[in-house]
């Protein structure tokens, strides 16, 4: 899986965060920290959304179904 990710030098860090995942952000003092970071706040926020359920609204006619991703 690849996703984008937005850096930014702020008070002397990089900070990194994950534009199609609202509140994944990380920090480092240099890009390469920074983007390990970042892998690692992706990887832990994806967890949380798989294992907390993501708020979905149903319309309806529609169902919902599960399906299994590798993460």
């Amino acid at each position: 899986m690849k996703t984008k990710i937005r850096l930014e030098k702020s008070d002397g860090w990089y900070v990194a965060t994950v534009p199609s995942l609202p509140g994944c952000i990380s920090q480092g003092k240099t890009v390469q920290e920074a983007k390990k970071n970042i892998k690692e706040a992706i990887e832990l926020h994806l967890r949380a959304l798989l294992e907390d359920g993501i708020p979905l609204k149903v319309t309806k006619g529609a169902k919902l179904e599960t399906v299994a991703i590798n993460v």
